[in-house]
């Protein structure tokens, strides 16, 4: 079970003023009666516009990033010896060892004993409309250090068969080393792949390493990659 607790969006706020100047003239007292007719817009110039506005409505993915919200989720990295089934530790906050946002409406894998066992994953959500848009967090314990940035991605696709095909097919890898305001290492991985996007971070902590990845195909990665990196870069270690 997790234990989630609302974090407020970003608020965002605008102010446009308009100013508009009007110029009547007087026109001259006509010399003969004649007939006047209001200028109608034609149909085709109308529908045209209300198909742009709609258009920009319903594909802009910065207007449906900016009115996301999100989710903060504890994350407890207890061991499968530990870990009691399905649902773990029932006060996940005070016990907490990461934490990362989910979006608003993505739903929980409950992560069975066997498989953090096997392959330490310890928590997944994803999008309900589209299951392969997805993030969740791996650990390994006995880590004090990062090793090389090549080497560890490659240790971490060892045990997740996905991440090999991503690598393999990827058309672009790239990695940096970051550092937060306490000055902890993180590996950032982007993988560009045919079909398939990823960003993962992986850091050492506690005596573990933690990989969270974000994943998704590449149409919902074009639609929501802003959404998709802010909760990439969410992910930290806590404690």
């Amino acid at each position: 079970m997790a234990t989630i607790f609302s974090s407020p969006p970003p608020i965002f706020s605008s102010s446009t003023t308009t100013t508009t100047t009007t110029t009547t003239t007087a026109p001259k007292p006509p010399s003969k009666p004649h007939l006047s007719f209001k200028h109608q817009q034609p149909l085709t110039t109308t529908l045209t516009a209300a198909a742009a506005i709609a258009t920009i409505l319903t594909s802009s993915p910065s207007l449906a990033a900016e009115s996301s919200t999100y989710n903060l989720y504890y994350g407890t990295a207890a061991s499968a010896a530990n870990y009691g089934g399905y649902g773990g530790n029932s006060n996940k906050k005070d016990s907490a060892e990461y934490i990362y946002d989910v979006p608003e409406g993505w739903k929980e894998r409950l992560i069975s004993k066997v498989e953090k066992g096997t392959n330490g994953t310890d928590s997944e959500f994803y999008n309900p409309k589209k299951r392969k848009e997805k993030e969740y967090l791996t650990f390994l314990s006995g880590f004090r250090q990062l090793a090389p940035k090549d080497a560890v991605l490659n240790n971490l696709a060892l045990s997740d068969v996905d991440l090999q095909d991503l690598i393999g097919s990827a058309e672009k890898v790239s990695s940096e080393e970051v550092k937060d305001e306490k000055g902890q290492v993180y590996y950032v991985y982007e993988i560009d792949g045919v079909a398939t996007h990823s960003l993962i971070s992986v850091t050492c902590a506690n005596n573990k390493l933690y990989a969270h990845f974000v994943n998704a195909p590449t149409p919902e990665w074009n639609r929501d990659k802003d959404l998709l990196t802010h909760v990439h870069k969410s992910f930290k270690t806590v404690g």
